[in-house]
């Protein structure tokens, strides 16, 4: 997800994204563990696009 794409999207679609990735990251532990994983570097994709929205959303909070 792009970062222009993430400031555009308001603060409850933020946070629903937030929850899907976070699932998507423990399928993808679950994958790991069991020897089932083909796409290694969607944890590195996963993990930062959670810190850009928590970013976003830190910093919305912050100016209101």
């Amino acid at each position: 997800m792009k970062w222009i794409d993430i400031k555009q999207m308001d603060d409850a679609g933020l946070k629903t994204k937030v929850v899907e990735l976070r699932k998507e990251v423990m399928g993808l532990r679950f994958q790991r563990v069991t020897g089932q994983v083909e796409k290694t570097h969607q944890f590195r994709v996963a993990r930062r696009t959670i810190a850009r929205i928590k970013t976003l959303l830190n910093q919305r909070s912050a100016v209101h």
